[in-house]
This record gives C-alpha cells, structure tokens and sequence, in this order.
C-alpha cells in the first residue's frame, strides 16, 4: 500500500472528513484491521485565510510548498491538497516535489465524464467561483459547461463557507439558502452540482436534494485510495 500525502487544515473541519473517508475506504477495499498509511501537514488556516483575502497567492503557495517538501519527507507517495480553493497554487506546489499530486478538480471531472454530465453547477468560495484555475480546468481539459450563481449568491456562499462552515457552525437557514442556490443552478441548465468547497459537504448533502451532487472531499479521497491500493 502506497503512503497518502495530505495537506490538510484549509479548513480541519473538512480535513477531518478526509482522513475518514480515505480510511474507510482503505478497509472496505482490503478488509479486516486495514487502514490508510498517512503522512499528514495540517496548516494554520488563520495565516492562509488572511492571505487569500490580501491577494497574497504567492505568500500561500510559500508555505504551502513549505508543508508539501515535509509531506514528501515523511515519505508520502502522491500528495492531495485538501481543499478546492488553494489548487489555485497546484502547479506552484506540484513543480516543487517530485511525487505526483492528485488534483481535486481532474478526480471531480472525471466522475462528471463517467456519468456523462455535460453541464454542472460548482458552488465554492468566491475564488473558486469566479476565478478561472479551477473553472478553467474543467471547461478547458474536459470539454464541461459550468455554470455559478449570480453575484448575490456568490456572495452568500463565500460568507457562510468562511463565517459558519470553517468554524464548524451549521446552520438550518443557511442550509436553506444552498438548497435555494442549487435549484437555481438547476434552472439554468446544470445536470448536476460540484460542492467546490471541501466544507460544504457539512452543510448539504445528497439526502436533502433529488439534484445530483458531487461532494468533493469523498470523491478526492476515492481517487487517493484507488491510488494508495
């Protein structure tokens, strides 16, 4: 079994939901007392925070890089950044090490392909949302229409992702303000719905929509255990 690098900390309340999922998944695959070998650097989501909302993409990918060489170090064999928004400095952090580095958006594209989804909604942070690295990639490398909420409701989703999710706060009208956002997303076209923030999976999930979903921290962590094994 291969070491899983993680990245992890942007925020822990969805790293947690990584390292659980890639260890349940380890022992359905294998059975028995088998769990994930894992070489974890888990960040001061304060010091990231601020420099997102700065401008400062270098200053992250700094110390991002940083914690990927110490990722390699402890012997990881393939790194994951456990978050949508910082992939934004992916090619910064994958040109530093030389173990490969399983993006977020290509294992999320390639379940969009498999079920033959042409056009989605992606909900995520503001950066996620509106800049291209992420939206970009999947338009460009998979041939996908994607489509995001109006400004008012990006707006919404940034706030409750930094305000409420990142701080584990879930609450019931926020809840009903994404299922809103959703479904407008469905009106528009989309077929389906990227939650593009790993924290979103706390908020809303497949139960509580008929909309197919694709949480992006389960998916992210299949994609590692189908390398790991």
């Amino acid at each position: 079994m291969k070491t899983i690098g993680l990245l992890g900390g942007m925020s822990w309340e969805s790293t947690v939901g990584y390292y659980q999922a890639i260890n349940k998944g380890v022992k359905e695959s294998l059975g028995g007392l088998h769990s994930a070998k894992i070489a974890m650097y888990s960040v001061d989501f304060s010091q990231i925070e601020k420099l997102q909302h700065s401008g400062d993409w270098e200053g992250t990918a700094e110390i991002l890089i940083g914690a990927a060489k110490n990722v390699q170090a402890a012997g990881a064999d393939v790194l994951l950044i456990c978050t949508n928004t910082m992939h934004k400095v992916a090619p910064q952090i994958e040109s530093a090490i030389d173990i490969p580095l399983l993006h977020i958006a290509d294992a999320t594209a390639e379940v969009l392909v498999e079920k033959g989804i042409k056009t989605v909604g992606l909900l995520g942070t503001a950066f996620t949302m509106e800049q291209d690295f992420y939206k970009g990639r999947l338009t460009n490398n998979y041939g996908l229409t994607v489509h995001t909420p109006v400004e008012a409701d990006r707006e919404i989703i940034h706030n409750v992702i930094y305000k409420e999710l990142c701080l584990g706060e879930v609450n019931p009208s926020s809840k009903i303000e994404y299922l809103r956002i959703i479904e407008d997303l469905v009106n528009q076209g989309a077929e389906a719905v990227i939650l593009g923030c790993t924290e979103i999976g706390l908020l809303v999930n497949q139960t509580d929509t008929d909309i197919t979903l694709l949480d992006t921290t389960y998916i992210h962590a299949k994609k590692a255990v189908e390398y790991a094994i």
